[in-house]
């Protein structure tokens, strides 16, 4: 069941995310909800964690002095966020990523943007030396709230088929 819910007992259910490798077709589409806003201190705190130290994104002053005229959200942030958004549809399930291809920042992103992400199954295909797995290839595209697109790539996952998931073995999920 996709995003619904398992009955666990008489009257009793558990809510269930995430897709089996049968659940991907290609060419499908999903969209991501709720988009985040990106706030100063989301910025500085992922800036301030990851040792960025570039002062584009925490010296206001400096900033000023750009070309963007003010400071810009951490790149790796905005992909960071953009792949959370995308979990509960497509990787809630997966066993791994198993990398990314082709990741392009096509905007800046400021603090008060608003972020939305969208996914598209490009391909799919079974594992040769993983029976009951398969890997699903996704493009993800990022967009702010006036539709401009900020970033997009691509990412491979290894996705277990119905009934091989951690949760299908596992009573407590």
């Amino acid at each position: 069941m996709v995003q619904g819910w398992k009955e666990i007992g008489d009257n009793h259910y558990r809510e269930t995310f995430g897709r089996y490798f049968e659940d991907f077709a290609v060419g499908d589409t999903y969209d991501h909800r709720p988009g985040k806003t990106v706030t100063e201190y989301d910025n500085h705190l992922f800036t301030l964690v990851t040792l960025n130290t570039h002062p584009m994104h925490f010296d206001a002053e400096f900033a000023k002095t750009s070309e963007f005229d003010g400071n810009l959200v951490v790149s790796t942030y905005t992909l960071a966020l953009l792949i959370g958004m995308s979990v509960t549809d497509v990787s809630q399930k997966a066993i791994a990523n198993l990398g990314m291809d082709g990741i392009k920042f096509t905007a800046p992103v400021y603090a008060g943007d608003t972020l939305y992400a969208q996914s598209e199954v490009l391909a799919k295909r079974e594992s040769k030396s993983r029976p009951g797995q398969g890997i699903v290839t996704i493009r993800t595209i990022g967009t702010n709230q006036r539709d401009e697109q900020v970033c997009t790539f691509d990412r491979n996952m290894l996705i277990p088929a119905k009934g091989q998931a951690v949760e299908d073995k596992n009573p407590r999920y």
